[in-house]
């Protein structure tokens, strides 16, 4: 791999088998990259790169703008979110099996006496891998069926620098927990992105093709995604 520099602005550069350059600003930091065909000679990627100077600065300053999510402390009356929507938490303190519910304006937290913040978190946590456990096996299916793959198995964990990712060998599709905080939508743009890897390993024409057919606004939903908040942890989440 090759490094651009082009005043303060360092560029990345990946040679692949691939017929047209790509280049990219990824958040949150607003890191640059680019992908160019395998015989790319660098001053003509330099030559290029410069041509979009003042579109990689206007990123960029979209992604330093860009709100983060205050630290949660799992604490009565804070806000926290769900499939996008906002709710108030609301913790109570029981001797019962902790656990989460929510009506359509507060998630409830229940937890036993003298609970800390991490156990708080724990639970809540649980509960949102519930939420993610309940909706995406049916999408799951209802994807192989139109990409005609399979999945062998799904995960779900916290991840710091993607929303998902694709083992193609095994047929395996891994998801970010946080996904449960933003839209269905997008929780759906993520899934199908990663299972289209099971056809196409690589981010290359075909890849793009093959979204272009399934998910015609899938670009619309990759922009969403990088505009929401951030997540408290400063991830840098991207696909």
């Amino acid at each position: 791999m090759d490094t651009l520099k082009l005043g303060d602005i360092e560029i990345a550069v990946t040679r692949k088998d691939v017929k047209h350059v790509h280049l990219s600003v990824h958040p949150p930091e607003g890191r640059v990259t680019l992908v160019a065909p395998a015989r790319s000679r660098l001053e003509v990627l330099r030559a290029y790169a410069a041509t979009r100077l003042s579109w990689i600065r206007k990123q960029q300053a979209v992604f330093h703008a860009q709100a983060r999510e205050a630290q949660r402390r799992y604490v009565t009356r804070e806000s926290h979110y769900l499939w996008g929507r906002r709710y108030l938490l609301d913790v109570r303190y029981v001797d019962v099996k902790p656990g989460v519910s929510h009506d359509h304006k507060r998630i409830t937290l229940m937890v036993r006496s003298g609970s800390d913040e991490a156990k708080r978190a724990e639970v809540m946590h649980e509960w949102h891998k519930m939420q993610l456990h309940r909706v995406i096996p049916d999408l799951i299916r209802t994807w192989e069926s139109r990409l005609g793959v399979k999945v062998r198995a799904y995960y779900l964990q916290r991840m710091k620098t993607r929303w998902g990712s694709c083992h193609h060998a095994r047929g395996h599709i891994r998801l970010n927990t946080e996904l449960v905080k933003k839209p269905r939508h997008l929780l759906e743009y993520v899934l199908v992105h990663e299972m289209s890897h099971l056809i196409v390993p690589t981010h290359d024409e075909r890849f793009v093709a093959l979204l272009d057919k399934h998910v015609p606004r899938w670009r619309e939903a990759r922009m969403e995604l990088n505009e929401l908040p951030l997540a408290d942890s400063g991830a840098d989440c991207r696909l």
